[in-house]
């Protein structure tokens, strides 16, 4: 009786593992086929997985995933409405849950979903970004609290800074455009919204610059604004002859040696250390070609690159051998109530 038992288990045990081993080869087919787009033998083959392990979440994110991607919204939201209950529900399965309810037009219920999913997540910048979004598409432009709460509280998140450098860049804002659109580029140096964001760079700067004395009217009472523009003004008179990619080289590399002796340990900021670094390694003049020549005239900059490909190559190096990160503490844009 004893040795059938054992071999019982045994069997049933191998039994299994089997399946498991079954469900994982048939999870890592259907994302062979998701990667390709064919989102149809993707669906089939989930739900062959998820018959063998019905509790793995994994699986069944995929497998709403895929039907959302193939536009069947409905089944898309009856797989992910158990998901957010339960225990392991990471932040990504309420952002897809709030998408499926915005393709399905349910923007309260897409709002709700977002914010339940904060109340778990309080520090998930794909979330405020999404949350953002919806708000701005509503047109309630508190949508730059939910974006500013994402810069605070996940600084390595790309979005969040893109979506406020578009917000500021309408306002009467004339430093926040400027750098959370640069900390954004190189975040994502290769994004096909890089074109954008350094256009508005470049006019950012010449907004920046459109009155000979910035202190003036600064009316903004924010210490690291004030030590920005202060520091800038400085740099004034090399604006008089016009904004362009050899100007703000100077500009810029002024600015930095500046801020550097006055600044640096009441604000030290990642991005400030990042042009020092590239000024003292004499990358300098190809970054600030990279970002405001490729803004104003793209020909102009591809005929820098043949002139100056040692430059360039080097450049490309160092912005695809490193990752570029805002360190927690360093967040010094403290909205008013």
């Amino acid at each position: 009786m004893m040795k059938r038992f054992f071999i019982a288990l045994f069997i049933s045990s191998v039994a299994i593992t089997a399946m498991a081993q079954d469900a994982t080869e048939l999870h890592e087919t259907a994302r062979t086929f998701m990667r390709q787009g064919d989102y149809s033998n993707a669906i089939l083959v989930l739900n062959r997985a998820i018959k063998l392990q019905p509790n793995n979440i994994e699986i069944a994110k995929d497998l709403g995933l895929n039907y959302y991607f193939a536009k069947d919204f409905t089944k898309a939201l009856d797989i992910y409405k158990p998901i957010l209950d339960r225990v392991e529900a990471d932040d990504q399965c309420f952002q897809v849950a709030g998408d499926i309810y915005l393709a399905l037009d349910d923007a309260k219920e897409c709002e709700k979903v977002y914010k339940k999913g904060l109340k778990k997540f309080p520090e998930s910048g794909p979330l405020y970004n999404e949350l953002g979004e919806l708000l701005w598409a509503q047109k309630d432009y508190s949508a730059i609290k939910q974006w500013e709460k994402g810069i605070e509280t996940d600084p390595g998140f790309s979005k969040n800074y893109y979506n406020a450098c578009k917000y500021y860049y309408f306002t009467t804002d004339k430093v926040w455009s400027i750098l959370y659109g640069e900390i954004f580029l190189n975040i994502e140096p290769s994004s096909s919204t890089s074109p954008e964001i350094k256009n508005i760079l470049l006019e950012g700067y010449k907004k920046l610059f459109a009155d000979a004395d910035l202190e003036k009217n600064n009316t903004d009472k924010n210490g690291f604004v004030q030590a920005f523009v202060q520091t800038m003004n400085k740099q004034s008179a090399l604006a008089a002859t016009g904004i362009n990619a050899e100007s703000l080289t100077m500009i810029r590399t002024r600015f930095i040696l500046d801020w550097f002796t006055g600044f640096e340990n009441k604000f030290p900021f990642k991005l400030f250390e990042l042009q020092r670094q590239l000024l003292q390694e004499g990358m300098f003049e190809a970054y600030n070609q990279w970002i405001f020549t490729a803004a104003y005239n793209l020909p102009a900059y591809q005929n820098w690159i043949i002139l100056n490909a040692s430059e360039y190559n080097e450049l490309s190096r160092f912005q695809k051998g490193r990752i570029f990160k805002i360190p927690a503490g360093q967040y010094y844009h403290k909205l008013l109530p």
